[in-house]
């Protein structure tokens, strides 16, 4: 259910059709139709489950989907597999193609920006023709002979799925630890390789969250488990390196299962801090790093509503939080006490601007700030004068990279645009001068300057102002005749960036406008778009996105018959809700592991993350919540009435949304629907909520969205189509 945030760039799009269903059904130009049309989708079996809460009883019958280990379930999502396989086989050169043309726009060999840490320059890079990373260091010079840490390419042979999480080298510079996933439900094996030589330790730590933090000795090692139900984190384990994992000694256990442990250093390598996340709480605790035994502290209790974060500097704490401040402030205290009766205010909040985060520095501080939705780059010196770094861009994303180096005037930062590729600089805090290090290098000629990017506001129904990021090739007239595919995501305050995508240029060279829409839900305007759009006010999203899409329309970027809409996750739940709310608004619908049937789940508290979500959707084990929650989730709400053409994906070992989640949807919207629009699902039989771990073959999958969504809009290069 929870975003990884973010963690999902495909995209896609959404129509106002003003046409009939015979001329949906008719439809010459698409093969799609024709085939969906004269070949039965399968029909899932129907075993009447009785689900009763509040003297309200709902009928679910596709609940035996949710049993992974009965044949019926897997037998049913192969059957789905093989129809999307049949409906799509004459587009099958052109995914074939398309992949390529993605691909192809990789630069396969290739190596990250290095970065120093504690005497080593550490970095990544990508060798032709393999899917994996290689992750290396260099000591003291770049000049130096290069030592491989981690070869994925060679430790993912034989899995299907492979990913590594959590790299931390030792303060002595000799063991690597790293957490290892090889089924995709983000449930990682953490090990340690011995950098002198070679060699693997014989112990394993299973069932962790694949993160280790090093005490300053070398020897002691702190890590985090996993409910292996709900797959919560739950419990901090303190381990010695060399020894049997049976002997760790658990430092804290989270039994408030509306919350969940984390550990981390702090950046001055003093203090090791540990924290509990709640959504509308933090509670952190600290320990010398220098005394790995000893007994941590609590900063400040955990209290209803009281969020902060804290970062150590010198012989003080700075303390980002929201007391008495929706949006933020700063915050300091002494190192020695730290309840918020010694907070003192360093940067006040405003109304119009979110703080997100800092970078500290010797004699500098870096402040991440959102404001109408775009985030800036505050620099402040130790005498108290500030600057904002200039971009010389409207709608742009910058944040920090990685920056272990505290006594220098150089801060490391990302930057890009919808535009502008990913770009790493070096920015002179003192001299404000900016050195572009690196931008991501995109193939097969092209250019930014081809392309247009525009920051626009749709009116909501109630009057509020959404914002909208734009891009379109240069050659694509905004007359009201190019298909415009709207993306949307909307909840637990992730704000959607106007970020560069490769793969995106697809769409837009074959004359479509993507378009996000930063609906309520988000954080893009401030603590209160997140707040407007969750709970009781969570149809904030869904309207917002519809009239987003709207607006579109009247202003001539799309029209009524080439709108199309897309979301994954959480933002697959608000595709079930748009297409339940206005169904022919839309030419096509993709919906990436959509979180659809929100009132079953959020009441089986076995399912992984549910409790911790009771202050994003509302706890349905109140009855007012049920009720509203019962009124906009997707599955329970499909009826008998015409859906436009839909592509669904999920991955069988989705840790986040369950696979049973949008498998039950779809025999559902099968069994109800009465149009014969293309209804496809895709279930990725080896991976989760990521998809694919390799650097290419995530692409397959996208291709294989793009060639629904191109055949749908009459896209197609007709030399590339069987």
């Amino acid at each position: 259910m929870q975003h990884s945030c973010l963690l999902l760039a495909s995209l896609f799009l959404a129509f106002f059709s003003c046409q009939t269903p015979e001329d949906k059904t008719t439809q010459s130009m698409s093969e799609m139709y024709q085939k969906a049309a004269s070949v039965d989708g399968p029909v899932a079996p129907k075993e009447e489950k009785k689900l009763e809460i509040h003297g309200d009883v709902r009928l679910d019958n596709y609940y035996w989907l949710n049993d992974k280990e009965d044949p019926k379930t897997i037998s049913y999502l192969e059957d789905e597999n093989a129809y999307r396989e049949d409906v799509m086989s004459h587009l099958k050169s052109y995914q074939d193609k398309l992949f390529e043309e993605i691909k192809g726009r990789v630069k396969q060999t290739d190596m990250s920006v290095p970065y120093e840490d504690n005497g080593y320059f550490y970095f990544t890079k990508y060798e032709e023709g393999k899917e994996y990373p290689i992750h290396s260091r260099k000591k003291g010079s770049l000049d130096n002979v290069e030592e491989v840490l981690l070869d994925l390419n060679q430790l993912s042979e034989g899995y299907n799925y492979y990913s590594v999480s959590g790299r931390s080298v030792s303060p002595n510079n000799e063991v690597l630890a790293y957490g290892e996933d090889t089924l995709s439900r983000r449930i990682y094996t953490l090990k340690f390789k011995n950098l002198i030589t070679g060699k693997l330790y014989p112990e394993e730590i299973y069932n962790t969250t694949g993160g280790a933090v090093w005490a300053n000795d070398g020897k002691h090692v702190f890590y985090v488990t996993k409910d292996t139900e709900t797959l919560r984190p739950e419990k901090i384990w303190r381990h010695v390196l060399g020894t049997n994992p049976s002997e760790d000694v658990m430092i804290y256990h989270e039994e408030d299962d509306t919350f969940m442990p984390f550990i981390y250093k702090s950046k001055t390598d003093k203090y090791l801090i540990q924290g509990s996340y709640h959504t509308l709480m933090r509670e952190f605790r600290v320990l010398e790093a220098d005394d790995p035994t000893g007994k941590f502290r609590v900063f400040e209790t955990r209290k209803r509503d009281l969020e902060y974060s804290i970062e150590h500097f010198d012989d003080k704490w700075y303390v980002i939080t929201n007391l008495d401040a929706k949006n933020f402030r700063l915050m300091e205290c002494p190192e020695g006490s730290t309840g918020k009766e010694h907070w003192s205010e360093v940067i006040a909040h405003r109304k119009d601007v979110l703080l997100e985060g800092i970078e500290v520095f010797n004699n500098y501080i870096v402040l991440s700030e959102r404001s109408k939705g775009i985030t800036q780059l505050r620099i402040r010196n130790a005498e108290g004068d500030e600057h904002y770094i200039d971009f010389g861009e409207d709608a742009y994303v910058a944040y920090p990279s990685t920056n272990r180096v505290m006594d220098t005037e150089i801060f490391r930062l990302s930057y890009q645009s919808m535009t502008t590729p990913p770009s790493t600089f070096d920015y002179n805090m003192n001299s404000h001068a900016k050195t572009l290090l690196k931008q991501q290098e995109v193939l097969g000629g092209f250019d930014p300057s081809n392309y247009n990017s525009e920051r626009v506001y749709a009116k909501a129904r109630d009057g509020v102002d959404v914002p909208i990021s734009l891009v379109y090739h240069k050659d694509t007239k905004i007359d009201g005749t190019a298909p415009c595919m709207l993306y949307g995501y909307g909840s637990y305050g992730a704000s959607m960036n106007p970020s560069f995508s490769h793969t995106r240029l697809t769409l837009l060279d074959r004359g479509f406008v993507y378009a996000i829409a930063h609906i309520r839900g988000g954080e893009e305007m401030g603590r209160h778009w997140y707040e407007d759009g969750k709970k009781f006010n969570k149809k904030n999203t869904f309207t917002d996105f519809i009239d987003c899409g709207k607006y579109l329309v009247k202003n001539n970027y799309s029209n009524e018959e080439n709108l199309f809409a897309m979301g994954g996750s959480a933002g697959g739940l608000l595709m079930g809700a748009v297409i339940n709310m206005n169904p022919d608004m839309w030419k096509g619908v993709v919906a990436a592991v959509p979180f659809v049937d929100v009132v079953t789940t959020m009441l089986d508290e076995s399912i992984p993350l549910t409790t911790g979500e009771y202050d994003e959707w509302g706890d349905p084990n109140d009855k007012d919540y049920y009720e509203y929650m019962l009124s906009y989730s997707p599955y329970d709400n499909v009826k008998a009435q015409e859906y436009p053409p839909m592509m669904v994906t999920t991955g069988l070992h989705d840790s986040q949304v369950q696979y049973f989640e949008p498998a039950k949807w779809v025999a559902k919207l099968r069994e109800y629907k009465t149009d014969e629009n293309p209804l496809l699902f895709y279930c990725n039989m080896d991976t989760g909520h990521g998809g694919a771990s390799g650097r290419f073959e995530r692409y397959k999958e996208v291709a294989m969205e793009y060639a629904f969504v191109l055949d749908l809009a009459n896209k197609k290069d007709a030399d590339l189509v069987d």
